[in-house]
């Protein structure tokens, strides 16, 4: 399938619920447990596993990623990779934090964001993966609230002049304990009152990144927000996350008490379901458990 047709496919808006256990379930390779690894080893674990979607990233200073600032000899080696081993990437994630306290800081971020969104664009992805940021919701000010959603906006007038889509992740901020474990604090993406405020200020283009992990990890309850973001969602990341020590270790789906059945069966998302093993340890397992547990739950799986 040709990226135009791959735009088409990932793209569409929620149209239908009770999605996976009525019918198969198209899923996707998640870069993050791979961020470690040459980018040719993306491609490579992508293909054992049959995927072939691959998500990619841009800067963070990660072996695994594209540099910051792509240069065009980069972006024409990265795009040789999808075309050695047939494998589409329209699903770019960005690091950013639009809720720096610093105004200047802030225009720096944005600044940078901007550039990579441009960097996406030449790489073929039609979705870029961005945070609202890690300043937890209680801390937020409203100088922060509207400098985030004014860089929201300018994010989102680029990405309709190159045909992308803007998907906020749901995450927390997370704090490192000193026995390795991690906890997450609720943000504005995990907190319901200010996914309210949310989706009601951003532009209607921008649809979000939704991880019912990470939203079980930063305490969001009951139905994890499915109910109120059911219609944004376009772009979706499984992984989950158990309890270690003084916090949490992120884990594969199925590795804890985590049931994607009533999940899937409301998620009314009709896109590729990216799978996001986050441990480094040992990736290629994860990604394996991953996929098992999506053969015991759904009628099938599909790559394409």
């Amino acid at each position: 399938m040709p990226i135009a047709n791959a735009h088409d496919c990932v793209s569409q808006a929620p149209s239908a619920a009770g999605l996976p256990l009525r019918r198969d379930l198209l899923v996707g390779c998640g870069e993050w447990g791979l961020r470690n690894l040459p980018m040719d080893d993306h491609f490579r674990i992508a293909q054992r596993f049959g995927f072939e979607y691959l998500e990619f990233g841009i800067g963070g200073g990660q072996a695994g990623r594209l540099p910051e600032s792509p240069s065009a000899q980069d972006v024409l080696a990265f795009r040789a990779l999808g075309q050695r081993y047939k494998i589409q990437t329209p699903f770019c994630c960005i690091e950013n934090d639009f809720t720096l306290s610093d105004p200047q800081a802030h225009e720096r971020m944005l600044g940078k964001v901007l550039s990579q969104i441009e960097s996406a664009a030449d790489c073929g992805a039609t979705h870029v993966r961005l945070f609202a940021g890690f300043t937890p919701v209680g801390r937020m000010t409203e100088p922060q609230w509207l400098r985030m959603i004014e860089a929201f906006e300018r994010c989102d007038e680029l990405c309709q002049r190159l045909a992308m889509v803007i998907a906020i992740e749901t995450h927390g901020a997370i704090v490192a304990n000193s026995d390795g474990s991690l906890t997450h604090q609720p943000t504005v993406t995990t907190d319901g009152q200010g996914l309210r405020r949310l989706l009601a200020e951003l532009p209607g283009r921008i649809g979000i990144n939704y991880d019912p992990g990470n939203l079980k990890a930063a305490g969001a309850d009951g139905d994890l927000h499915l109910g109120l973001l059911n219609g944004q969602i376009n772009y979706c990341h499984m992984k989950d996350w158990r309890r270690v020590g003084q916090g949490l270790a992120a884990c594969a789906i199925g590795d804890d008490d985590l049931d994607y059945v009533p999940l899937l069966g409301r998620l009314a998302f009709n896109g590729v379901y990216v799978i996001e093993y986050e441990p480094l340890e040992d990736t290629e397992h994860g990604i394996g458990r991953s996929l098992d547990y999506l053969k015991r739950i759904v009628p099938s799986i599909r790559f394409r």
